[in-house]
């Protein structure tokens, strides 16, 4: 269980660096689609959008971006969460914090997310938080190469998976979620 503070904090200009750092770590690669700086300048800037840092106990860990905060349909996507340290529950943390934010600030009927198909703990992690996966789109992303020496395909499926606002309601009937 983690023992540390995990917060959230929005991206600043000078967090770049760092941002495209984490995303470029070899650990990460084969489990997203890497953008530019200016990507990531973009998606501080765009009202649609919220960029932040994920911090442990006060020193960057991460980031995480959602997308559609604007949305009329009040589906909030989680587009990215790419973080340093691994096997620490900082992953399970800002799930939740993000979910609450996306159910309580937000206002979203829907939060959905897609997930590379090798990305097997990502997938667990969001099932045991509630998602349900919608659908696959079968080898349709370039695939990076993992270091466990599967050559596979070269390309990769996207799992697309929700959580809606009733059903994380009735997680935090349960006990669940934080209220």
């Amino acid at each position: 269980m983690l023992e540390h503070r995990v917060t959230l904090r929005p991206t600043m200009l000078s967090d770049l660096d760092f941002v495209v750092g984490v995303e470029q770590d070899a650990a990460n690669r084969p489990f997203i689609t890497p953008w530019d700086r200016t990507q990531h300048e973009g998606a501080i800037r765009f009202p649609d959008a919220r960029h932040f840092i994920v911090e442990l106990d006060a020193q960057r860990a991460g980031f995480v971006i959602l997308q559609g905060c604007r949305n009329p349909s009040r589906s909030v996507e989680l587009k990215r969460i790419v973080l340093g340290p691994k096997g620490q529950g900082v992953g399970r943390v800002c799930v939740r914090l993000l979910k609450k934010m996306a159910f309580t600030q937000l206002g979203a009927h829907r939060f959905w997310l897609d997930v590379k198909g090798r990305n097997l703990r990502a997938q667990a992690l969001y099932r045991s938080e509630g998602y349900v996966e919608e659908g696959r789109l079968r080898e349709c992303v370039r695939a990076e190469p993992l270091d466990d020496g599967v050559s596979g395909t070269g390309f990769d499926d996207l799992i697309v998976m929700s959580l809606l606002g009733r059903e994380y309601e009735a997680r935090v009937a349960q006990g669940l979620e934080a209220a």
